[in-house]
């Protein structure tokens, strides 16, 4: 189906039936990606008494019980519960689902110290007027991103600086292919994550952050329609699936 909507003053189209999903999968088992040195995935039939949840078992039908965490589980959105305890959660932040968004390449820096970080000045490029959302791809890339296990490495991580820059430009949405936007190991400062919400100064509810997702080369930079499809969970952070609409101006 084709859709048409306004925007600042122009007209877009887009066709729902064509768009590129960014999530990865969370399936049983090691072959996910993970983060954070968090347990995989366990998927598992549900039991009582004579009933099994597994039709392959012999039940009536599957009805599986999944044990996960959404941070270092897949593809993921969190709200800015996620650093304070204030009582936010990612079902109550985030209402606005369907935004204009800007996919941008950013090649990280390697420090004197071995870490990898994205700067500010790799958006100096970036038009962010008349977005909402921004998605940040880094590269290289490939798919090896969908199934990484990061725990440990010491992975890519973002400058406060660039998601201070965020937030002063009014982007309430943030998504990245990485495990976080804060160092693996930074003695719990997350300053990247403060810097994005503004908390506890100036605390951006309404804004989330989406991390572990994947932006498949074929995606060219470019100003897309971003639609962030969460589970209702009242916790600081669900699995997601970030849906990018092509669009073309009429």
């Amino acid at each position: 189906m084709k859709f048409k909507f306004d925007h600042k003053g122009s007209t877009y189209q887009y066709d729902s039936d064509t768009y590129f999903d960014l999530s990865t999968p969370i399936k049983n088992g090691d072959h996910n990606v993970n983060a954070y040195y968090l347990a995989q995935p366990v998927f598992e039939p549900f039991r009582a008494g004579d009933f099994v949840g597994s039709v392959a078992q012999g039940g009536a039908c599957n009805c599986e019980t999944i044990t996960f965490n959404a941070h270092g589980n897949g593809t993921h959105t969190e709200c800015v519960g996620h650093i304070c305890d204030e009582g936010y959660t990612i079902n109550g932040c985030l209402k606005s689902f369907q935004t204009m968004a800007i996919v941008a390449s950013v090649t990280p820096e390697k420090l004197e110290n071995g870490d990898s970080i994205i700067r500010q000045s790799s958006l100096t490029d970036v038009n962010l007027s008349g977005v909402q959302s921004v998605i940040l791809r880094s590269l290289p890339n490939n798919t090896s991103k969908k199934e990484a296990h990061y725990s440990g490495t010491n992975p890519t991580y973002f400058e406060p600086a660039l998601m201070a820059h965020l937030a002063k430009n009014g982007i309430k949405h943030v998504i990245v292919d990485l495990p976080s936007v804060d160092r693996e190991e930074d003695g719990g400062a997350l300053l990247s994550h403060h810097a994005f919400w503004q908390y506890p100064d100036a605390p951006r509810t309404d804004a989330t952050i989406t991390e572990l997702a994947y932006i498949d080369n074929d995606i060219v930079d470019g100003t897309y329609l971003l639609h962030i499809h969460i589970a209702s969970f009242e916790s600081d952070a669900s699995p997601s699936k970030p849906i990018l609409y092509p669009i073309s101006e009429i």
